[in-house]
Order: structure tokens, then sequence, then C-alpha cells
């Protein structure tokens, strides 16, 4: 699947991709304030998301510079409504905001997501990411404010773990 729009094209990622993707990825972890939050590596995505069992899918928008923004999603299931997608990080690079690659990334998702037959598209956003949230409305995308995002880490699955 290839779209090109102005100085950029999006794409479906590769596996060479990945050291740029994890440069976003890292980009996106220090605007949200937690630098130290990622723990990924290049080799540990790309298995992941390239090797004989594919995790997640991943669009990337490449203009003359090099990838400037990434969405990567996976599959999920809804016991309410059947398959849907997940997308758990769409970035473009701060340089680039404002030049429609994020809008051109979500239609991939958007485009890639109807192709599957999934039901819903779904991602969190930090309540506090203004310019997020209003991008997200933008494109009729509603965000649920009454509902809290619920996680056990690695430490806290070992935690639970020992109680067993």
């Amino acid at each position: 699947m290839f779209v090109t729009i102005m100085s950029y094209t999006i794409r479906e990622a590769k596996r060479s991709d990945v050291p740029a993707i994890l440069r976003l990825v890292q980009e996106l972890a220090e605007y949200e304030k937690e630098p130290e939050a990622v723990e990924v590596s290049v080799q540990q995505m790309q298995e992941d998301g390239f090797g004989s069992s594919p995790k997640f899918h991943c669009f990337v928008a490449e203009s003359e510079s090099g990838i400037i923004g990434m969405a990567l999603v996976y599959p999920r299931y809804s016991t309410w409504k059947g398959t849907v997608l997940h997308l758990e990080d769409l970035i473009v690079t701060e340089q680039e905001r404002g030049s429609g690659a994020g809008t051109a990334l979500l239609n991939a998702v958007v485009k890639y997501g109807s192709s599957l037959g999934v039901k819903r598209i779904s991602w969190e956003v930090l309540d506090w990411n203004d310019p997020a949230i209003d991008f997200y409305e933008s494109k009729g995308a509603r965000v649920m404010r009454d509902w809290d995002v619920v996680q056990l880490d690695e430490e806290g699955i070992k935690n639970y773990m020992d109680k067993l």
C-alpha cells in the first residue's frame, strides 16, 4: 500500500525501518515525560514485527530526509464487538507535525482496519495531550474520558505470580 502526499510517502514498514521507528518511539517517550520507559530493542522489534509470526503491523511516513512518522497497530478481540484493531502509537517527529503526515498515517490505519473488517479501532491518549486529543476528535474519534487504563507491568506480574 503506497500513498504519495506532498513531500512524503506513506508505506508499510520494512525490517530495515526499525531503527528509525525506535527513534520515533524514544522521541514520543521523551515528549510523554518517560524517557527511560522504552525497553524494547531494535532486534526485538524486528523479530516481533517482521519475523515468522508478526505481532504487529506498522506504517511509516517517509520524506527525502528519512522516516518522519509511524503508526503501529495490532489485532485485539472485544467480547462485545469481535475483532478490533489497536493503534499502539501514531508518532510524527516534532518538526513535521502539522505537515499532514499524521492524518495520512491515520488514514492508512483506518483503511487497513477496514480491509480487515474490524469492528473498531481503539487507542489511548494522555489526558494532558490536548493537541493529540484535538487531532483525534477532528477526525471523528470519540475520546472516552470515563475509562481508566489498567496495567500490570513486568514487576507487577512477578509480584502477582509470587502470591499465587
